[in-house]
């Protein structure tokens, strides 16, 4: 460990623009898999990953649904705005993304238009209620019917939040979800499992390498970029988290038989870490865990102790960005970004629709 490792600029790496992945391979673990081992890294097909891990292993993935968060709409001047869904306050109201912010004061209200594909009659408006000051956003208070949710509205008038990186991406919305998402409430998908097939988890199975479930709201606390010189200072927006006893029986059931405990994505890290330092009052860096339900904002970069999570299977991030440093504390800001070069090299996809990595728990540095 150095003061670099702390610096936003020792993050910094140049990607060639065709290396943005616009669009999906299909099938969907038909893309590429760089593993990491201690000393070493090979290339492979996503489909491999059965033969690349070892009975009684534990894959932990984020059943979280994106939902249809961006909306469109106008104030009763004409004006056209829109909106992005980051999370429910209360009942009827949502801390939301604006733009342009000018027009959305407090008082204005919005009338939202239904997207293309709905026939309904039914008008969605929102009054803007105040401005929060952590993330540049607005609470919105929706005017619902009598019984009926925001999230129940959504198909009607809301799009899935492609991220702008995907500027020309012909991708369907169901490409943007994993195949066993089920918890609606993220307004970006976690992309390590977008690689995952129905076919391919069942051959894991069949392999006797297990599968436990978490569920993280994707939001604004994982996309957004570092923007302080020194990362230590930065805060991360929170994040809603579930981990359920089932999940931590699983873990403490594939520990005790010597499987390894293998984070299927970054929001899984934060879950099943954040829980456990939530649970860690004495500081003692404990692998206990137990069920947890509440925000974490736990932010992990080099110089982190691990307690629960051994091994990762990851996408290539952005520069700069708090995934990348999370990845950083696992195997070293300086291999990471070797890595990131060789990957180049090798014209491997980045980003959301890319390809991906498996860092095996011997490559794991504390």
């Amino acid at each position: 460990m150095t003061d670099l490792d702390w610096s936003i600029e020792a993050y910094d790496y140049e990607l060639p623009q065709e290396l943005i992945a616009q669009n999906p391979v299909v099938p969907r673990d038909s893309s590429r898999l760089m593993v990491i081992e201690s000393l070493t890294h090979h290339y492979y097909i996503f489909r491999d990953l059965p033969d690349l891990l070892q009975p009684e292993d534990l894959l932990i993935l984020n059943n979280t649904c994106v939902i249809p968060a961006r909306l469109y709409g106008h104030k009763t001047s004409g004006a056209q705005v829109e909106i992005l869904l980051l999370k429910p306050v209360t009942s009827d109201s949502w801390l939301a993304l604006v733009k342009p912010g000018k027009r959305f004061t407090t008082g204005a209200r919005i009338d939202f238009e239904p997207n293309s594909s709905c026939a309904c009659d039914y008008k969605l408006q929102a009054t803007v209620l105040a401005t929060d000051q952590e993330t540049g956003g607005r609470i919105l208070q929706f005017h619902l019917p009598q019984g009926v949710s925001l999230l129940d509205l959504l198909d009607q008038f809301g799009h899935v939040p492609f991220p702008p990186y995907l500027a020309d991406s012909q991708a369907l919305t169901e490409q943007y979800q994993t195949v066993y998402s089920r918890v609606a409430g993220a307004i970006a998908a976690p992309t390590a499992g977008l690689h995952f097939t129905d076919e391919l988890l069942e051959k894991l199975e069949q392999r006797n390498i297990g599968q436990a479930f978490i569920t993280l709201h994707v939001g604004i606390g994982t996309f957004r970029p570092v923007e302080v010189k020194d990362i230590t200072t930065h805060n991360i927006h929170s994040e809603w988290v579930e981990v359920s006893s089932l999940t931590i029986d699983k873990i403490h059931q594939a520990k005790a038989k010597g499987g390894r405990i293998i984070a299927v994505g970054t929001t899984v890290v934060r879950a099943i870490e954040g829980a456990a330092l939530a649970n860690d009052n004495g500081g003692s860096h404990s692998s206990l865990i137990i069920p947890f339900c509440d925000y974490t904002n736990i932010f992990i970069y080099p110089g982190y102790k691990w307690r629960v999570i051994e091994g990762l299977i990851t996408n290539f991030h952005l520069p700069r960005s708090s995934l990348l440093m999370l990845v950083s504390a696992m195997i070293g800001r300086k291999r990471l970004l070797s890595l990131y070069q060789d990957a180049i090299a090798q014209q491997y996809r980045f980003y959301s629709f890319g390809d991906a990595m498996l860092i095996l728990p011997s490559a794991r540095i504390n």
